[in-house]
């Protein structure tokens, strides 16, 4: 019998943070949960954060992920968002590491190629293959929990060994 593994997916970001469990039993992919984190604009930005970090450990320790994929950092060109979203990312990397020794980063690249062989792919495309392969009645909502259902997607097809360590 095929070992089977939880994977976490995290799309880490300042107002919203996806995720997305799945198990990999084999080659077969089974949804088991997916939401956000999300935040409230009338914060500080060090509550927000406190928030994110605080979400995110409850998380881990309520699901118990195998393995952990997140999504790298995208820079757009608001610079002012650009850091909020990278101390946010911190937060998510740190509570991961600290909880789970097998965590993993991908870049958006990596995660649309994998997903839908298009490393150009748009949002509609990705959540199409996303819905496709987890077998979803409907799209993850908002689109950062698709992401994330991505990212864990994207670490079950290409970390294939089952003898994982820190990557």
């Amino acid at each position: 019998m095929a070992e089977s593994i939880k994977i976490l997916g995290i799309d880490p970001g300042y107002a919203i943070v996806g995720y997305g469990l799945i198990e990999k039993a084999g080659g077969k992919l089974r949804p088991l949960d997916y939401g956000a984190i999300e935040t409230s604009s009338k914060l500080s930005t060090a509550e927000r954060l406190v928030m994110i970090e605080q979400k995110t450990v409850e998380m881990l320790n309520y699901y118990e992920p195998d393995e952990i994929a997140v999504e790298e950092l995208f820079f757009n060109t608001n610079i002012t968002t650009g850091i909020k979203v990278a101390q946010a990312r911190g937060v998510v990397l740190l509570s991961c590491a600290k909880l789970c020794e097998r965590l993993f980063e991908y870049t958006p690249l990596q995660i649309k190629s994998t997903v839908t062989g298009n490393g150009t792919a748009n949002k509609t495309q990705v959540q199409f293959m996303v819905r496709s392969i987890l077998r979803l009645r409907e799209t993850p909502k908002p689109d950062d929990t698709a992401d994330a259902l991505a990212a864990a997607i994207c670490h079950a097809y290409t970390v294939r060994d089952v003898k994982r360590g820190l990557k």
